[in-house]
């Protein structure tokens, strides 16, 4: 491979791995309001590091700081049981939710790592829709920028004419 398509390739995943975050953020948000009701003994701090746990725990990325760690040890049959009820929970997320693991694994095996775990974990919670498609980058990007946009995470690029454009240079 030349350095100019190694690259473009690299550029290429860190796009795209911007887009799975954005899918763990939305994640992240809507399992806080799910634990919420759920759980409304907790304070808000605890759902939240429940809430990171859970995501964390789902796309394989556990946080090694020493407190999350301890948390997740401490919870770790509360997070099991959410866990469980994901895919029933949060139904309206898991076309997001495979894509974005299944770019997550793309994109980790470009850079020599093998995490298809997530994916077969996935699949045994009942999250993975085995019958998708595997994204293209650019359908991937689309779906997760309409998604942080609905999520008021993220501001959709807006097209402008050259007219409009030329007004806002100085």
């Amino acid at each position: 491979m030349d350095p100019d398509s190694s690259t473009k390739q690299s550029k290429l995943v860190a796009v795209l791995r911007e887009g799975v975050a954005i899918v763990q953020m939305v994640l992240f948000k809507e399992l806080k309001q799910h634990l919420k009701k759920d759980h409304p003994q907790m304070d808000e701090a605890q759902r939240s590091m429940l809430a990171g746990a859970i995501t964390n725990e789902l796309f394989g990325t556990p946080n090694p700081d020493p407190k999350f760690m301890q948390f997740l040890q401490e919870n770790k049959a509360i997070i099991e049981q959410e866990m469980l009820g994901l895919a029933a929970n949060l139904s309206e997320l898991r076309r997001y939710i495979t894509d974005a693991l299944r770019v997550q694994v793309l994109c980790d095996n470009q850079e020599g790592k093998d995490c298809t775990d997530v994916l077969t974990y996935a699949d045994k919670l009942g999250i993975l829709l085995r019958e998708r498609d595997i994204p293209l980058p650019s359908t991937f990007m689309t779906l997760v920028r309409g998604l942080g946009e609905l999520h008021q995470l993220i501001t959709a690029p807006v097209w402008i004419s050259p007219e409009e454009d030329q007004s806002l240079v100085h």
